[in-house]
């Protein structure tokens, strides 16, 4: 069982057995009118903790909401981011495989340009041996190829013969050095196309990988956002459970609040016939209320009243750890101790019905039963018990009930 739950049952089962205690043991009216406050002290902190609980509660649910949004609003632009990223990549592969057939085209275009050069000087060079041998040997006059030939056919076959040859040599030379000026022509188109293909592969790869980084921090943002509503979720969980627990124990507290108070009332009014009955001369007590000070000087930080749906019974004070908290007026300590809510609690019987108390001490300086004077020195401010900050809440309470103390200082 956790120790959240223990402290639930525990309060369960206290309340009950104190509400028994109260309601069984005869007491004066000063021991009920000190338990009425200590009660309503209690559901005063129990109420104004289940407030926080149901506001952050509240806010937690808004937080929630908020991220829930959030994140279907990123896997929409993820989705979007995600489309991009694909058509880029697509249109990258693309790219890179016509880069790569124009790398092929433009290595064979190379070795083809490579072989007819060397094909022309070929050409060129067996041209030249040709007119080389020419110089060096005079071409046969008409008188010998006459005399050398048979007939007057062989005449002219051989004179065709020695023209066809040269018009041949002149005619490869010439056709080789054409295909290689195309294929040269044709290399430097491809070497400028594959240059502006290259450009557009890297301009695509660049915004493939700027796509992909912006999906990248998209995704690792919704994680993020994911990880945040999962956190609040279980907050407030936690935070429903707690205020189940704190649901429970005010109903408790105001019952035994409402008891404690009709038996002040029965009390007060069998003290007052008691009274009347056995001293019928003596003065009636006073009703006027008490000259109170200011317990500590310092600016209000939360005032008396309604404060996050429940009453703040008191006001708080606010001044820095260790500062000397007094007594407003003179009277009787009835509450010396821890009060949950309240921590370090003093509470002082100025008679009348008139009580004032003094919360979130550092430590109590007074022992319960001690008569104090005004402004004499009961506790040191701190901040224990449910509290913010360093602060005295200094509360007013006639027979029982909180009022608002600045109508009494």
């Amino acid at each position: 069982m956790s120790l959240a739950k223990m402290g639930a049952m525990a309060r369960r089962l206290w309340l009950p057995l104190a509400l028994a205690l109260a309601l069984a043991t005869p007491a004066a009216a000063d021991d009920i009118g000190s338990q009425k406050a200590s009660v309503d002290a209690k559901l005063a902190a129990v109420q104004a903790q289940l407030a926080r609980s149901k506001e952050r509660a509240a806010r937690l649910t808004t937080q929630i909401s908020s991220l829930t949004r959030s994140i279907h609003a990123l896997e929409q632009r993820v989705g979007d981011v995600s489309s991009r990223l694909a058509a880029l990549q697509t249109d990258l592969a693309l790219h890179r495989r016509r880069l790569a057939k124009l790398d092929e085209l433009y290595r064979l275009q190379t070795v083809r340009l490579r072989t007819l050069r060397r094909q022309y000087h070929l050409a060129v060079r067996r041209l030249e041996q040709r007119l080389v041998a020419i110089y060096k040997e005079p071409p046969p006059t008409t008188v010998d190829l006459l005399l050398a030939a048979k007939s007057f056919q062989d005449v002219l076959d051989q004179a065709h013969y020695f023209g066809a040859i040269a018009a041949q040599d002149k005619q490869a030379a010439a056709d080789v050095a054409a295909a290689k000026r195309q294929v040269a022509l044709a290399r430097h188109r491809t070497r400028a196309m594959r240059r502006s293909v290259a450009d557009e592969t890297r301009v695509i790869s660049g915004r493939a990988q700027q796509v992909a980084l912006l999906r990248s921090q998209l995704l690792a943002s919704r994680q993020e956002l994911a990880g945040a509503r999962r956190g609040r979720a279980h907050a407030l969980s936690v935070t429903r459970a707690q205020m189940q627990n704190e649901i429970e124990e005010a109903k408790a507290l105001q019952a035994a609040s409402a008891a404690l108070a009709a038996k002040l009332r029965a009390a007060a009014q069998s003290a007052a016939t008691a009274t009347t009955s056995t001293s019928p001369s003596s003065a009636p007590a006073p009703s006027g209320a008490p000259r109170f000070i200011w317990p500590v000087s310092g600016p209000i930080t939360s005032p008396f009243g309604q404060r996050w749906g429940t009453l703040h019974p008191g006001i708080d004070i606010g001044v820095p750890s260790g500062t000397p908290v007094r007594a407003a007026a003179a009277g009787k300590v009835v509450w010396c101790g821890w009060m949950s809510g309240y921590g370090n609690l003093v509470v002082i019987d100025h008679g009348g019905g008139y009580a004032t108390a003094y919360g979130h001490n550092e430590r109590v300086a007074v022992s319960c039963g001690q008569g104090v004077a005004q402004g004499q020195v009961i506790a040191y401010a701190g901040c224990t018990g449910t509290c913010t900050g360093p602060h005295v809440h200094f509360e007013v309470r006639v027979n029982g009930n909180p009022v608002d103390p600045l109508g009494y200082l």
